[in-house]
């Protein structure tokens, strides 16, 4: 089969390629007392992930908050973000934007909203909030649909944690890839044999291949060596967000051929995620506030830390900090 990785609506067009290697979905960042959203960090802080060497960035996804955002923030962080990279030079630099909405109408206005002020790629979970009746015919119309009319090319977002269990198997995302419209899927499933089907039959691009341009990625960085030893694409982590050096490192040792040295790193790296992924969001945002001076609170009702547990992080992550500053 082929895909164009830069397809929409079938046709060729100029937008940002996506490269192989690490993106993080960036966390939204606000204020303190007023939890409005908080642009000169949402900046700084895209600016910094990408000195530090990643691949590109995804705006509201799950560790963005998007489930907290109205429209207008998502459109404004997105375009925040745009003008951040572009300032500090990074003008191809691809952003995938978090643009799931309950309804297909709603989920095509999103992308042309977020089309318009930088967006070149959208994050779509399967529609859930009716579980009982959303079946695999469902989903799969849903995606459909949505890609016909979206000016972004979609990528599909597997996460069953999120969207009350449902897990695409790998016939129907590989079934989904024949749109030429739909060019990725994000495992956060965490299931390699699947990724290892899909990109497989997607003909995924990989470090040593261009293939199709279809991206399997690997949705956390705790499997990044398994991810390329499947024939993956890429990761979108949350712990990009805190170790972006050390992700990045894991991906190019091993895409170096410097398997050992990879796969010891991604020891290091797998057990300092582990606390992050236990902790969440917040847990996330107090290890960049601790070792990097921002980060703040999420939301609520998401609570915010107390002590013991701002402890407990900064300790659980202290190896692999000590290994990222070093880099």
């Amino acid at each position: 089969m082929s895909v164009t990785n830069g397809a929409a609506n079938g046709h060729t067009t100029s937008r940002r390629p996506l490269p192989c290697g690490i993106y993080a979905p960036t966390m939204t960042f606000f204020d303190p007392e007023t939890e409005e959203i908080d642009i000169p960090t949402i900046k700084k802080h895209a600016e910094r992930l990408v000195r530090d060497g990643l691949a590109g960035l995804v705006t509201m996804g799950s560790n963005g908050e998007a489930v907290h955002c109205t429209r207008e923030e998502k459109v404004a962080v997105t375009k925040a973000t745009r003008e951040a990279l572009d300032a500090a030079g990074f003008t191809q630099t691809p952003i995938i934007v978090g643009a799931t909405e309950g309804s297909v109408k709603g989920t095509i206005e999103l992308t042309k909203m977020v089309a318009e002020v930088g967006g070149d790629y959208v994050l779509l979970l399967p529609p859930s909030y009716f579980r009982a009746q959303i079946d695999e015919e469902a989903i799969y119309n849903y995606f459909i649909a949505v890609a016909d009319a979206s000016p972004l090319p979609i990528i599909l977002y597997n996460y069953p944690g999120a969207v009350s269990g449902i897990d695409m198997d790998s016939d129907l995302l590989i079934k989904l890839a024949q749109h030429p419209n739909i060019v990725g899927t994000k495992f956060t499933c965490g299931n390699t044999g699947k990724l290892t089907r899909v990109a497989l039959a997607t003909n995924a691009k990989t470090p040593s291949q261009e293939g199709s341009g279809y991206m399997a990625f690997g949705g956390v960085c705790d499997f990044t060596v398994q991810t390329l030893a499947s024939g993956g694409s890429g990761i979108i982590a949350g712990g990009a967000n805190v170790m972006p050096k050390v992700c990045v490192k894991v991906w190019n040792l091993y895409a170096e051929g410097k398997i050992d040295e990879a796969i010891a790193l991604q020891k290091t790296l797998s057990k300092g995620d582990w606390v992050l992924t236990k902790a969440a969001i917040a847990g996330t945002k107090q290890a960049i506030q601790s070792f990097f001076g921002y980060g703040g609170y999420p939301r609520r009702p998401l609570k915010r830390l107390d002590k013991a547990q701002v402890a407990h992080i900064e300790n659980g992550v202290r190896e692999v900090i000590e290994v990222e500053k070093s880099l």
